[in-house]
Formats: structure tokens, C-alpha cells, sequence
């Protein structure tokens, strides 16, 4: 099922951890469409404007939303640039529920099978955790970034180090 509608790009000003967020508003009947009685956060892909989307989430606002949505979806600054739309502007939505496995980084696993140790404790993972090491690498900016973070996961994941801890040790490592 696609549902398409049009939404207005909105920013969140002092709203704790989503302070400074673009977002838009899902209708109640968009949202309750896509999965039906769903009140935690699902993926959807679909379009904004002519730009193609996917993995994309719907956060569950609560009483937070406006009076005809439970949920919002955030519009990253790449999405903003490919629509060439900001705050204020109405944007054309089509969404449909996205169940596709979210891709895990070539470039991790293509290291990992060169790290036996690494590679079998990343395998014990839920797929929701293999999938945080995977984004934040896949998110570095620079090939010198991407490196370093590789270089950091499969050591982490050598000595048993889930994605939080791995960050908190080379966080305190970084500051002593």
C-alpha cells in the first residue's frame, strides 16, 4: 500500500535531543495505513518530491504531534538538499512500508572475514546492533574517517565489544 499526501517542512526549536530537527508530520491516517495500531518506530521508503527515499524512519511523537499525528519523520540535511526545499516549504510525500534487511557495509565485512575473532562475536549480534557499526561507517564523511572507523569496529568487535562500549573506549582512550 502507498499513501500520498502533501506535508509542510517544519523545524523543532528546544525539543531536548530533536532540538534543531526538520521534520514533517505523519496523518494519523497515514501512519495507521502504512501498519495498522503500530506506536513504535517502523521504516518506510517511498518519495519526497522526486527525490527516491528508503530506510527511512517514522518516530512516534505521542501527544507531542499535532492533533491528526502519533508520528514524524525526520528530513536530513541530504534529503533537504535533494528536494532544494527548507522550513516553511510544502513537500509532495508518497510512503509505503519498508521491510527490505537494511544492507550491511561491504567494507566491514569484506574486514571482518580477515579477523576470524571480530567477525564471529559480530555474528552473535541482533541484526539491530550489526546494523549501528554499519551505519556509523557508512556515514563518515572522508575515506580517512571510513579507515579509522573500521579499523576501530574490528578491533572493538576483536574483544568482545558491542557498538556502545567500542565508542566509550575509544572515547576515553582519545582523552587520557
Amino acid at each position: 500500500m502507498t499513501c500520498t499526501f502533501t506535508a509542510l517542512l517544519q523545524r523543532f526549536e528546544q525539543k531536548g535531543e530533536k532540538t534543531g530537527w526538520t521534520y514533517i508530520e505523519i496523518p494519523s491516517h497515514v501512519s495507521d495505513a502504512l501498519s495498522p495500531g503500530q506506536r513504535t518506530s517502523f521504516r518506510v521508503k517511498g518519495t519526497l518530491d522526486a527525490l527516491a527515499i528508503k530506510f527511512v524512519a517514522l518516530l512516534p511523537m505521542g501527544q507531542a504531534g499535532g492533533a491528526d499525528s502519533a508520528f514524524i519523520m525526520p528530513v536530513n540535511a541530504d534529503m533537504r538538499r535533494g528536494i532544494r526545499k527548507e522550513e516553511g516549504a510544502t513537500v509532495r510525500v508518497e510512503l509505503a512500508l519498508d521491510t527490505d534487511s537494511m544492507p550491511l557495509s561491504p567494507d566491514l565485512l569484506a574486514c571482518l572475514d580477515d579477523e576470524p575473532a571480530a567477525l564471529a562475536f559480530f555474528n552473535t549480534l541482533p541484526k539491530g546492533h550489526q546494523t549501528y557499526f554499519s551505519n556509523w561507517i557508512e556515514d563518515a564523511k572522508t575515506i580517512d574517517t571510513k579507515t579509522k572507523r573500521i579499523t576501530q569496529a574490528v578491533t572493538g568487535l576483536s574483544m568482545g565489544l558491542g557498538y556502545g562500549e567500542m565508542v566509550r573506549y575509544f572515547k576515553k582512550l582519545r582523552n587520557d
